[in-house]
């Protein structure tokens, strides 16, 4: 989502006559785009407005847009005295007032609508991969989850403006499209006429357009899962066998706590229902350890459940009180070295069946989409249908090439395009 946000503001920005640099102390406008989905990422976003501080131009503007500029509101102002505007995830479209009038405080954080869709000029390029939000918010109040508060409830842009932007990133050279939503697949709207959409119908349209080869969509909710959804991956060749299904805990117990509204037999349920509809789809997942309550016996339900279902690509993190949260007033806190030590633990779990699952890939061939040139500046990057990023040594980097796997590791694949 901040990815999408960036590309919008930047395209806002240079329709205003600016340009982008990669030197803070050339910039005459310097924006953090943030996240406040941890402590850890919120903490981050003052030590960097304090180095841009000291290595900005005197008279360039800067400030903070997104979630962080949602929780920290008016107090943003009284930690960095000098920040010139602080814009929530439903405010930046209001940029431009500040370069009106740089002496001004900008400060906006209410929950809006979609007005920012609808106001921000489109991008005139797109990256191969185009992210395209089709709703914002959550209903679900997870009691760990600041989303509520920061994005506010769920509000689903309309069908025809979500397919707009998706022709038009196609037409500027979009070949992946990546649908968005803090629940993505709560998408539901519902137009003048009585008809209601849904994800299933948003991706069976995106597949009519030539140019697009792949689809995927993140992140997603269990139990929004309707069986239409779940055939697309039956029917849609487009759409890629691999999916992000967050568990958070494998402990009945914790779910309940965490107010995830499934238990662990519906989420294998659904699992099932996938791997029936596409044998060769595979999972990733969200966890979170050390939340309120959690005793080593759920803990360890946890690392079963990791076992049991084989993640390919997880993303874990200790358990991180929010403001605004009711996670963050409940009992029985978990002390920070018993969440490392089962960080550690589950990181293991997850990290092998990551190994295990890029070793079985070597000598399988995928079509693969291209991403960029490697650290190293002589090798290219490119990304399997399963997100893998592969290495490969070219010429000449094609958008699209189909790769022969010949080594992997836990972190990467390397190949060779066949011709």
């Amino acid at each position: 989502m901040n990815v999408y946000d960036g590309l919008r503001i930047a395209a806002m920005l240079e329709h205003n006559g600016f340009e982008q640099t990669n030197d803070v102390t050339d910039a005459d406008i310097i924006l953090l785009n943030t996240c406040a989905v941890r402590a850890k990422a919120t903490d981050k976003v003052y030590s960097a407005l304090g180095r841009i501080r000291r290595a900005k131009k005197p008279n360039a503007i800067y400030g903070i847009v997104g979630c962080v500029a949602r929780e920290s509101g008016a107090d943003a102002f009284r930690k960095i005295k000098d920040l010139n505007f602080v814009l929530g995830p439903q405010s930046y479209h209001k940029l431009p007032e500040i370069l009106n009038d740089p002496d001004t405080k900008l400060l906006d954080i209410n929950l809006g609508g979609l007005e920012k869709f609808d106001e921000l000029p489109p991008i005139t390029k797109s990256p191969y991969v185009a992210y395209i939000p089709v709703q914002e918010g959550c209903n679900h109040c997870c009691t760990y989850c600041i989303v509520p508060y920061t994005r506010g409830p769920e509000i689903s842009r309309s069908f025809n403006d979500i397919m707009a932007e998706t022709m038009h990133s196609a037409n500027v050279g979009a070949i992946e499209i990546c649908f968005l939503g803090q629940n993505v697949n709560g998408y539901r709207y519902t137009d003048k006429n009585g008809k209601t959409y849904c994800l299933a119908d948003i991706i069976r349209e995106t597949a009519k357009i030539d140019s697009v080869k792949r689809i995927r969509f993140t992140s997603s909710y269990p139990t929004e899962m309707t069986d239409d959804l779940i055939d697309m991956f039956k029917s849609e060749p487009k759409l890629l066998p691999f999916l992000n299904m967050p568990i958070q805990s494998g402990s009945n117990k914790i779910l309940e706590k965490m107010h995830r509204q499934y238990n662990i037999d519906e989420y294998m349920q659904i699992i099932d229902k996938f791997k029936t509809a596409r044998p060769d789809i595979q999972i990733s997942s969200d966890f979170i350890v050390g939340f309120p309550g959690e005793s080593n016996d759920d803990f360890e339900q946890t690392c079963d459940i990791a076992k049991r279902i084989g993640y390919i690509n997880s993303y874990s993190f200790k358990y991180s009180p929010r403001p605004h949260t009711a996670a963050a007033i409940m009992q029985q806190q978990i002390p920070e070295n018993v969440k490392s030590e089962r960080l550690i633990k589950l990181d293991s779990i997850l990290n092998e069946r990551q190994r295990e699952f890029n070793l079985s890939c070597v000598d399988k061939t995928f079509d693969c989409l291209y991403e960029g040139v490697d650290k190293t500046g002589t090798k290219y990057i490119y990304r399997t249908p399963y997100m893998q990023p592969c290495i490969v040594t070219t010429n000449t980097p094609t958008p699209l090439a189909k790769i022969c796997i010949t080594s992997a590791n836990k972190s990467c694949l390397h190949g060779k395009i066949i011709d």
